[in-house]
């Protein structure tokens, strides 16, 4: 029989185990399109990239997940809250308040990128399907889930779709649990992530340029302007919980920037230590990562890598495509929004069908999808200075952002992102000529 002091304490108890669980539920609730932007940073062609960082240098690279967090944070930060002041995405900014070759100039160095990355998603998911599942073809698999992803987006009402990647967005945590699968030098492991290592040659820079286009991509502004615009699209509902909107914003972005940053650096350990430890210093394809990790780490890390990489495609695709769409629909002045029905927005629908035919189209012309990772993440690291700059300009613009202008830090941190990227690009393009 339960007697009086037994019945206290398993009603605090279980007070105690309702409060965590409201609190999990407030947080999840509260999570949106900041978690799936950076979760969608995380796609097949940064995997490859972080996947061959640690194959190529070990280690050597992991300061960069720790060191990159504040910048992309910032950076989404800045791309959110343009959205959520202006209502309109970056390149609709851009069209009411600059001249029409800047408009020209974004779409020309964006979209032929980002469809370039979309080719290259979908033939990777299809390999490592076909990996998982060998009687049927990757092609098979790669219209299958093409088809799968445009249904969705077109079906589903936006806060639908949203809650659809969030769940997919949990799958990535897969990255977290693989390195810790076989033994690690945690003192090794600490020392590698606090302190930056740089090596002066042209390998090296490559990778550290490709790696900043990887976790810094262009199209993450884009898609988070957009989204951000579209899901406070009443302009009274802002305007009269301006604070909590504001600062709601600030914690989604932050919980998802620092999502990006640990997969991307959960992989580099991953393939640092369990791939460079093994002499494997050559990956060209995320199959390669994960076929190479089935005889040295044992079949769970293989397949929990593979599942990764199938989910941040079913991510990624959505993100890219609709970026495509949001700039032409904002460049033209067309309908827009996933809050809206095909028949009413027809052009921005008919945009993420065509962007995401063009990627499946691109896989028939027997192009290496690896060297087209590997040119676009290295494309984003050249590209990305100039929508940096183009960010910080909206957003110290009082004409466009009224009070909510940049502070010190968030300029702080922009300036020094732009003074990165731009460096190491040059550095690239240094080590390739001389």
């Amino acid at each position: 029989m339960l007697n009086c002091n037994n019945v206290k304490a398993f009603m605090a108890e279980n007070h105690f185990i309702k409060k965590i669980l409201s609190q999990l539920k407030y947080f999840w609730k509260m999570l949106g399109s900041g978690l799936i932007t950076g979760a969608s940073d995380d796609d097949p062609s940064a995997i490859t990239t972080f996947s061959q960082a640690g194959a190529q240098f070990g280690l050597a690279t992991l300061w960069m997940a720790l060191f990159a967090f504040p910048f992309l944070a910032v950076l989404q930060e800045m791309s959110a809250r343009i959205g959520l002041v202006t209502r309109k995405g970056l390149t609709g900014v851009v069209k009411a308040h600059y001249p029409k070759w800047v408009l020209y100039f974004v779409i020309f160095i964006t979209c032929p990128a980002f469809l370039l990355n979309i080719g290259a998603d979908i033939a990777m998911i299809g390999s490592v399907g076909n990996m998982l599942f060998p009687s049927i073809t990757a092609m098979y698999i790669s219209i299958g889930i093409s088809v799968f992803i445009f249904i969705s987006m077109l079906m589903l009402h936006y806060r639908k779709l949203i809650v659809l990647m969030k769940y997919v967005c949990l799958c990535l945590l897969v990255y977290t649990i693989v390195p810790f699968i076989s033994s690690q030098h945690l003192s090794n492991v600490f020392k590698h992530s606090i302190i930056p290592s740089l090596q002066f040659n042209k390998e090296f820079f490559i990778i550290i340029t490709a790696i900043w286009g990887a976790i810094i991509s262009p199209y993450v502004f884009f898609w988070q302007a957009s989204v951000e615009a579209e899901e406070f699209e009443n302009r009274k509902y802002l305007l009269t919980k301006k604070k909590s909107v504001f600062l709601e914003m600030r914690k989604d972005i932050i919980y998802g920037a620092f999502f990006a940053v640990l997969i991307m650096y959960s992989i580099i350990l991953t393939s640092g230590t369990v791939l460079y430890n093994n002499n494997i210093r050559t990956i060209n394809t995320v199959k390669d990562a994960a076929m190479a990790l089935f005889p040295l780490a044992g079949k769970l890390s293989y397949l929990l890598f593979a599942i990764g990489i199938i989910a941040t495609g079913l991510l990624i695709i959505p993100v890219l495509a609709g970026s495509v769409s949001y700039i032409l629909s904002e460049a033209f002045n067309w309908k827009k929004g996933f809050n809206k029905k095909f028949k009413d927005a027809k052009h921005f629908y008919a945009f993420i069908f065509i962007a995401i035919l063009i990627g499946l189209l691109i896989q028939f012309l027997k192009i290496n999808p690896v060297k087209v990772l590997l040119f676009t993440t290295a494309l984003y690291g050249i590209i990305a200075p100039f929508v940096i700059a183009l960010i910080l300009h909206i957003c110290n613009n009082k004409k466009i952002m009224g009070a909510h202008i940049n502070s010190l830090s968030s300029n702080i941190f922009g300036f020094l992102a732009l003074l990165f990227l731009s460096t190491s690009s040059f550095a690239l393009l240094y080590f390739s000529f001389f």
